[in-house]
């Protein structure tokens, strides 16, 4: 078996390997790993991006409030041209680029129905005729636009598309950067059509790129944007590379290619001057984030338009008119933002090409990342068999620092984006495929261990023995724990009226829920006694929140219970209510009964009382009874004292409290319904009976529904008909169970 088990262990190792070197080498995609590797790029990216705005770069905003001062997009020509002409008049910007297009001519002015009406109705009015030849020029928006943008560093934007034809045959793209026949290792998909501006407006300034991104993830994120597309054998520019190549006087764009593995020459970088912009072979590059949303300075569109906007702030600048309107849709999915402006990646782009911060991703790096999956499957084939849990977990260890940072250190020295995700995942399957056969007949031992004794003992604490080589004992100890009682309200009267099948399938439908909550706080079921859970906390599991746990279980019943009520009412079964008696203190535990019976359980004069506690929520209206013991163990809920009693069988009196709510979430209501009770037990106590009948009084008239406090009022009533004693301590003794 044990051979058996090696070959095994071996296969299943080398196949899960083989599978991961298949994904690395692009072969075969794995859409589990791709997801994750995503995952930790995203988070190194956010680790580790600068997050400061770069003061070089502005984004003239198209926002909701721009909209509500200029009206709904797009705006006419007319009012474009008076927004360049203050943009590089008066505010003196250094370039701006559009992440718009422009492709749709604008009749906003009137100028055709006037031509329309000169040939026409008033072809023969001279005068008419010679106002139109004076204004012609100025109602044709679209020219007005295209003369403001002569001369100036502008930069337009359009888009491509893969699946329909062109959108506007009339648009004009603007001039290529080349041909694909100059460089035929360059090996991008062809685009099926595009959305232009009007030749009038590119012919006014030459300069445009693309803003669409045809290189989304699989998640939606832009995590990535291709610098340049082909259209008709035609190489044509993102925006971002149109801008930058713009404040460089637009020089010649180059493409470096490195032989990949199997031989092909692979597009390593895009190259303009100096710069060398690292791309995968679809020519994109990863976006360099700065950081979250806001990186770059927003100037509302109206601020421009009238004059509001700070000269300084745009001086000199480069500008991106874009929109953030949500009616716009141009919000992105990215890596550091669900939400974000588009042309804010456009911005990031600039940005990191004129920090000459992109990081690379180089084709040799795919042989590097199947080397280090090599070696990590091979270490622990072949290492981890051989050494004990202890050295094995210390392997686990240092491998995996190892591999973070390794992974780092190409991140931050080198701008290198190494897979993170995918040897970690490789390393951690491994180690669980050397686990499971490892432990493989260790683990049917504990089962059939956990066999025997899970008909002795409660399930948690198999499960805590499959877990750990802790030895339990089922031998008694003393040692302070919480007991835990509840029991159905009326359950004999709900049981008259009731055949058998329906009344065990009502308590089936009571009884889970409650235990659910009790095994949700960690709980321990002792046992079932007809319409009664007895459970408790602190065994066979040490647990030093036993109280407080205790506490929120009860706390809990209350949803709970209306949701099982709701389900009764459909039903037309009985609403179902339940006391809850809940005590802490030492007590015995362990394996008791005969020879006959054997159950692990509680005894103690602490046990007696969480009993009585339970059997007292009936005579005071409560869901829930806590002695003092547990109030003091379980000191972050906010309780309501309810008496000092003496319960029958204890000589000692004890003062019992109802429990509200968590300190940190308890309402003001609920606070001040405390203090005001407080006060009541105060005169209550000194036998100040007037007051407090005037105080009891105010507290039902304000509460209603509190039985409680009807029942001190009958209490008081009594009092006041026959005094206690001057000896009274203010204790009341419960003389039944």
């Amino acid at each position: 078996m044990i051979k058996a088990l090696a070959v095994n262990r071996s296969f299943w190792c080398l196949l899960v390997t083989a599978m991961f070197l298949l994904h690395s080498a692009e072969i075969v995609k794995i859409p589990l790993l791709s997801k994750v590797e995503n995952i930790a790029y995203d988070q190194r990216l956010k680790l580790t991006m600068p997050s400061t705005i770069d003061p070089r770069i502005v984004i003239l905003d198209i926002d909701e409030k721009s909209l509500a001062a200029e009206g709904r997009w797009p705006w006419s020509r007319d009012k474009m041209s008076d927004l360049v002409e203050l943009l590089f008049d008066f505010y003196q910007i250094k370039i701006l680029g559009f992440d718009i297009v422009f492709s749709e001519a604008d009749n906003s002015s009137g100028l055709n129905l006037l031509e329309n009406l000169s040939n026409g109705e008033l072809s023969n009015n001279p005068k008419f005729l010679s106002v139109l030849d004076r204004l012609r020029a100025r109602l044709n928006f679209d020219n007005v636009f295209a003369h403001s943008l002569k001369d100036r560093d502008v930069v337009l934007g359009y888009y491509f598309n893969k699946s329909e034809a062109n959108i506007n045959p009339g648009g004009l793209l603007p001039l290529p950067l080349g041909n694909i026949t100059e460089y035929p290792e360059l090996n991008l998909s062809q685009e099926k059509g595009y959305g232009a501006n009007l030749s009038v407006i590119q012919n006014s300034t030459g300069v445009a790129g693309y803003f669409n991104n045809n290189s989304v993830d699989s998640d939606g994120s832009f995590r990535r944007l291709p610098l340049v597309a082909v259209y008709e054998n035609n190489i044509y520019e993102a925006l971002p590379l149109a801008v930058y190549r713009k404040l460089l006087g637009n020089p010649k764009v180059d493409f470096t290619f490195e032989e990949g593995y199997g031989g092909n020459a692979r597009l390593e970088s895009v190259n303009i001057e100096s710069l060398s912009i690292p791309v995968n072979d679809d020519a994109v590059a990863l976006v360099p984030y700065r950081g979250y949303q806001g990186s770059f300075k927003y100037i509302s569109v109206t601020d421009v338009l009238n004059g509001v906007a700070k000269v300084p702030d745009l001086a000199g600048k480069i500008v991106l008119m874009g929109a953030t309107a949500a009616g716009l849709s141009d919000l992105r999915t990215t890596p550091v933002q669900s939400v974000y402006p588009g042309v804010e990646v456009h911005a990031n782009l600039i940005s990191g090409m004129l920090d000459d911060s992109f990081k690379s991703r180089p084709n040799y790096l795919v042989g590097i990342e199947l080397l280090e999956l090599i070696v990590l499957a091979g270490m622990v084939i072949f290492i981890y068999p051989k050494l004990t849990p202890k050295y094995a977990a210390l392997m686990l260890g240092a491998l995996t620092t190892l591999i973070f940072g390794f992974n780092l250190y190409a991140w931050n020295m080198l701008n290198m984006d190494n897979f993170l995700a995918t040897p970690l995942l490789l390393l951690a399957a491994l180690f669980l495929i050397q686990i499971y056969f490892s432990y493989i007949l260790e683990t049917k031992k504990r089962n059939k261990l956990g066999a025997i004794f899970g008909q002795y003992i409660p399930k948690s604490l198999v499960a805590e023995m499959g877990k750990t080589d802790k030895e339990y004992s089922l031998k008694g100890e003393n040692k302070e724990m919480t007991v835990f009682f509840s029991d159905v309200r009326n359950f004999t009267s709900i049981s008259e009226k009731m055949d058998s099948e329906s009344l065990s399938q009502l308590m089936n439908e009571v009884l889970s829920p409650i235990t659910k909550v009790i095994h949700n706080q960690n709980g321990t079921i002792d046992k079932y006694i007809g319409d009664a859970v007895m459970a408790f906390w602190g065994a066979p599991i040490d647990d030093e929140n036993h109280a407080s746990n205790a506490v929120a279980a009860a706390l809990e019943f209350t949803p709970a219970l209306d949701a099982i009520n709701a389900e009764f009412t459909k039903k037309s079964w009985p609403y179902i209510d339940i006391g809850v008696g809940i005590n802490t203190g030492e007590m015995s535990v362990g394996n008791m009964g005969s020879e006959f019976r054997i159950a692990y359980t509680v005894m103690g004069d602490a046990v007696n009382l969480g009993a009585r506690l339970e059997g007292l929520t009936k005579q005071y209206g409560l869901r829930v009874l806590v002695s003092e013991s547990t109030k003091n163990a379980a000191p972050e809920f906010a309780y309501l004292e309810v008496d000092r009693v003496q319960v029958k069988g204890r000589q000692e009196p004890v003062t019992i409290y109802e429990p509200i709510s968590l300190l940190a979430t308890i309402t003001n209501e609920a606070d001040i319904q405390i203090k005001a009770f407080d006060g009541f037990l105060t005169q209550y106590r000194k036998q100040n009976w007037p007051a407090s009948k005037s105080l009891i009084e105010g507290l039902i008239e304000k509460y209603p529904n509190k039985a409680l406090f009807t029942m001190y009022l009958n209490r008081v009533e009594a009092y006041i008909l026959e005094a206690p004693g001057e000896d009274w301590n203010g204790v009341f003794e419960h003389k039944t169970k």
